[in-house]
């Protein structure tokens, strides 16, 4: 039976150095990167023939949507679960995202994502007018108001940016990212311009771009362009930054002038 040589890079803690190890596994019809992976923890031997642990990474989803299997592929960032066996060169080398603190072997703490999201407010805040959409009502059942609505344009646009599944592939991508350097990231820079453009969302509009005038900000992006090259939903990410990056300069020269 044709074997799938895999190479992994491995860490048994945050605080252990870590190693590479080989792995064999029979080459089945239609494999991507995670059933190599499922074949190896069924059968954690490596390619010795010596007993090892199961190597440990993270999916949910399979089907790219989730973002929780995003590694580096043969040097490149991706998702496992889109990566196919017969478009990779072997041996196929599968390491951890290298911009995350890694947790063990292949799965890292992708909280700073989550954490630059908590800092521009990317969300909508609704306050529990939950009936905004024209047939529920704000103001209680005998006061009905109209939520508000978008145009198709609108509704196109945004429907792109909201594509974004906080895998990290762009801060992956991105060498502004790095233990030297605060840097938001594209991802957070892009739900800043699709909650600012959302008519409810805008409310917040100031408070998201005063984030970014802030350390690590959008001054920080030196517009390299590989997040939108690395970005697996093809999120026009050097637009959201050039969009947001020109509301930032006319609000910064609004409070100065005290408009």
């Amino acid at each position: 039976m044709e074997k799938i040589y895999v190479k992994i890079k491995r860490r048994n803690n945050p605080n252990a150095d870590s190693y590479w190890e080989d792995f064999q596994v029979p080459k089945k019809p239609g494999m991507n990167v995670v059933s190599a992976l499922m074949e190896i923890r069924k059968n954690p031997v490596n390619a010795r023939g010596i007993a090892t642990t199961p190597v440990v990474w993270e999916a949910a989803c399979l089907e790219e949507v989730c973002g929780s299997c995003t590694m580096v592929i043969n040097g490149k960032v991706g998702q496992a679960c889109s990566a196919l066996i017969d478009r990779l060169d072997q041996p196929i080398t599968l390491e951890p995202m290298k911009k995350f603190p890694v947790v063990r072997d292949l799965v890292v703490d992708r909280s700073k994502i989550f954490d630059a999201l908590k800092r521009v407010k990317a969300w909508i805040p609704i306050d529990g007018a939950h009936g905004m959409g024209g047939t529920h009502s704000v103001g209680g059942p005998n006061n009905p108001v109209p939520g508000p609505r978008v145009t198709e344009t609108e509704r196109i646009i945004s429907h792109d940016l909201a594509c974004c599944i906080a895998c990290g592939a762009c801060l992956e991508a991105c060498p502004q990212v790095n233990d030297k350097s605060p840097f938001i990231g594209a991802a957070a820079i892009n739900q800043v311009r699709l909650f600012n453009r959302h008519p409810i969302g805008r409310l917040h509009r100031d408070s998201r771009l005063e984030a970014l005038m802030g350390e690590g900000g959008i001054d920080d992006c030196g517009n390299a362009q590989n997040c939108v090259r690395a970005c697996p939903k093809e999120i026009p990410l050097t637009e959201s930054i050039a969009e947001v990056g020109r509301e930032v300069t006319k609000y910064a020269v609004g409070k100065l002038l005290g408009r």
